[in-house]
C-alpha cells in the first residue's frame, strides 16, 4: 500500500494541475478507475469525471491554488485532512474545506467526500 502522505499530496497536486492531460494521469495514480468525489458542490465519478471536475473547479477560482493544512490522519482504510483553497497573489484563503477518504488494497483513493469549512474573515 502505497505511504498515505504520498497519496495526499498527489490528490492535492491534482487539484493544482492545469494540464488536462497531465492532471487525468495524477488522477489515475491517485484514484481508483472506480473512484468517487462528493462534496456539497460539486462531484465526480471515475478517473475523467474526476479530472473534468477538478478542471471546472479550476475554472471558477483561477489564480488561485489548493495547500494541505492538516494531516494526513489515517486508521485502517481511512484518512482525514485539512485543505485551505489560497489566492496565489495574497495568499488569502477562498474555501477550506476537511476532507474524508477510503483507501483501497493497493493504496489509491476510492472515494473521497469533502466538508467545507467557514473562511475566516481578514
Amino acid at each position: 500500500m502505497a505511504e498515505i502522505a504520498t497519496v495526499v499530496d498527489d490528490y492535492i497536486a491534482v487539484w493544482n494541475e492545469p494540464d488536462p492531460e497531465r492532471r487525468e494521469a495524477l488522477v489515475a495514480r491517485t484514484w481508483t478507475e472506480d473512484g468517487t468525489y462528493l462534496d456539497p458542490l460539486m462531484s465526480g465519478e471515475g478517473i475523467a469525471g474526476i479530472s473534468a471536475m477538478v478542471g471546472a473547479a479550476q475554472a471558477q477560482f483561477p489564480g488561485h491554488r489548493f495547500e494541505l493544512t492538516a494531516g494526513p490522519d489515517a486508521h485502517n482504510d481511512v484518512v482525514r485532512f485539512t485543505w485551505t483553497l489560497v489566492a496565489v497573489d495574497s495568499g488569502a484563503p477562498a474555501a477550506v474545506g476537511v476532507d474524508f477518504a477510503t483507501v483501497a488494497d493497493d493504496g489509491r483513493l476510492r472515494s473521497v467526500t469533502g466538508f467545507l469549512e467557514p473562511v475566516a474573515a481578514g
